[in-house]
């Protein structure tokens, strides 16, 4: 039976949904079964944001080197920025202090004081800053940690990668390569291997232009990048099919035949994933040396504060970091000591 795990969590934008799912999630004493939950946030806040939705969650602040408790939220204290927090409005100060809990949450995973992260939702307009210059969470931990990242959104039974990300449309043909494609195969091959216990899995490929380009008659990066370099994969005996056409490949169905789906850019592959999961999906960001997930949706400002968030995705994001990190611990070479032998 898999044993509990320290996990660490980001509080998001202050202003969104974020404490709220946090909070509700907690109030629910068997998940201290499964985690030790530790939040890097301002304790006044989560008081604050407590009585405000009127929830009996117990938290405890933890100081620097203190054992985290095994039945409580415990709490890594932040200072409360200087501006006013208000539900559902774009502010720096809210920007501000959800990067400090990401970057502290983030410093602890690096080091091994929580085995896994689940980050909630920021805002990435005010996020932006000297110290936090990315499109979102991916690409900063992709700085910190080691490995390459591979954003890659997962439900059951859909999982879906992505070969480019947080990049404009205009963008993504002309940063199509044979080489990134094929590190992207590879990335997700391999997680699908070590992260969810898959030994030789089946893979789809979307081809880039409607229809995969028509043989050549709409664009050529199907007919001269994705379609050569998966038949030479699946010569070489790896299960990789494709490129299919995105227009029709979700509406028959298709996918529940592969482990996984690799989209060639951002909405082609989100669009159906939320469409078909959301409000239970989660984003693992994959091929790193630590395990991250989140949820699959933003910070909901339009509902912020009214108490109608829902804790699914959230939820789903904590059991399935769990997951991950108890497979790859499973798949460590044991280390034998050979100090007793003579």
């Amino acid at each position: 039976m898999l044993g509990k795990i320290k996990l660490g969590i980001s509080m998001g934008d202050p202003n969104g949904i974020g404490i709220e799912i946090i909070l509700k999630i907690f109030e629910d004493k068997r998940l201290f079964d499964f985690f030790i939950p530790l939040i890097f946030a301002p304790v006044k806040l989560l008081e604050k944001q407590k009585k405000h939705f009127q929830l009996n969650t117990n938290f405890v602040v933890i100081n620097k080197n203190q054992r985290l408790h095994k039945a409580n939220l415990n709490v890594s204290d932040l200072p409360m920025p200087e501006g006013e927090l208000v539900f559902g409005a774009v502010s720096k100060s809210a920007g501000k202090l959800a990067f400090e809990s990401f970057k502290s949450a983030t410093t602890a995973l690096k080091n091994r004081e929580v085995d896994a992260l689940v980050t909630a939702p920021i805002n990435k307009e005010s996020i932006q800053s000297e110290d936090f210059n990315f499109p979102g969470h991916t690409d900063y931990l992709a700085k910190e940690l080691e490995g390459n990242s591979l954003m890659f959104m997962v439900s059951d039974p859909l999982k879906v990668a992505l070969v480019s990300d947080h990049i404009a449309v205009k963008d993504i043909s002309r940063t199509l390569s044979r080489e990134l494609l094929k590190k992207k195969i590879d990335q997700l091959s391999h997680s699908l291997k070590e992260d969810f216990n898959i030994n030789r899995p089946k893979i789809a490929v979307l081809g880039l232009n409607p229809h995969s380009g028509d043989n050549g008659l709409i664009g050529q990066e199907d007919h001269q990048i994705i379609r050569p370099l998966i038949k030479e994969l699946f010569n070489a005996g790896q299960l990789v099919y494709g490129p299919y056409a995105a227009d029709s490949f979700f509406g028959h169905q298709t996918h529940l035949q592969f482990d996984a789906i690799l989209a060639i850019y951002h909405d082609q592959g989100l669009i159906p994933f939320k469409t078909l999961t959301f409000g239970e999906g989660v984003n693992f960001t994959a091929g790193l040396n630590r395990v991250r997930t989140s949820p699959d949706h933003g910070t909901a400002f339009d509902i912020a504060g009214k108490g109608k968030a829902e804790i699914e995705s959230f939820r789903n994001a904590m059991f399935t970091a769990r997951a991950i990190f108890f497979n790859r611990e499973e798949k460590k070479e044991p280390h034998f000591s050979n100090k007793n032998e003579k």
